[in-house]
This record gives structure tokens, C-alpha cells and sequence, in this order.
């Protein structure tokens, strides 16, 4: 099993923050915090009325404080519990949320590099992570 001493988990955890963070349009919210790509996340699955474990989970975290520190919590939530692939496609079925969270430049926007990024991301329902949550 993958572990939190594992160089590649970083380096996975960081790619994937990165693939997140490309490309995002700056949003803020009502009070003037900048949204991330956990912002994203929520809304695309909220709307897909899907109740998300992970985003429950992680909202019940007092320590996190920040957007970012969120999305790291569910993508490592998403590993453990072999989600990452699903939630990732939930939250890009709707073309014009995409639009709305990222510029032209995103991969997420083409499809042919999102059916490869999930392809990749489904591959990895078949390791197992043991990470503190």
C-alpha cells in the first residue's frame, strides 16, 4: 500500500493539485476569499445532487482553514476510499461549469485529454492508500 512516506503520493498529490489549479479562473467569494479548485469540486458534485462523503468529511475538519487545505483533504480522502475518478468525472460533466471555472487552456476542457486524465485516475482505484486523514 501507498503511504504518507511515499515520495510518489507527494509527487502524485502535487501533479494533481496542479492539473486542478491550471487554468482556473480567479474567483472570490462574497467576503473576498479566493476560491480554488475545492470550490470547484463542491459545486460541480452539488450539482450532480450527489451527497459526497469526502465533502462531508472534510467540512467537519475544524483545522482547515483554507480552500486549498480543503482540496488537499479530499483528494487524499478520494484515494483512500478509491473516489478520486468518480468525484473528478461527476464534477466535469457539465461543459458549461467548466467554462465558468476554468480558461481555454485547461485540459479539462478538451475532451480528449479529460477521457485520458480519468482513464489515468481510474487506474489508480486499483492501489491501495493507507493516508491519515
Amino acid at each position: 500500500p501507498v503511504t504518507d512516506g511515499s515520495r510518489e503520493l507527494h509527487s502524485l498529490c502535487a501533479q494533481l493539485e496542479f492539473l486542478l489549479q491550471f487554468d482556473l479562473k480567479e474567483k472570490r467569494t462574497f467576503f473576498g476569499q479566493r476560491k480554488d479548485y475545492w470550490d470547484f469540486l463542491c459545486q460541480g458534485l452539488a450539482q450532480r445532487r450527489q451527497e459526497h462523503e469526502g465533502v462531508r468529511f472534510v467540512t467537519s475538519l475544524d483545522k482547515l482553514k483554507t480552500p486549498v487545505g480543503r482540496g488537499r483533504a479530499f483528494l487524499r480522502y478520494c484515494l483512500v476510499h478509491r473516489q478520486l475518478a468518480e468525484s473528478l468525472q461527476l464534477c466535469l460533466l457539465d461543459p458549461e461549469s467548466l467554462r465558468e471555472w476554468y480558461y481555454a487552456r485547461s485540459p479539462f476542457l478538451s475532451p480528449q485529454h479529460r477521457a485520458e486524465i480519468l482513464g489515468s485516475l481510474y487506474e489508480l482505484d486499483g492501489v491501495t492508500f493507507h493516508l491519515a486523514l
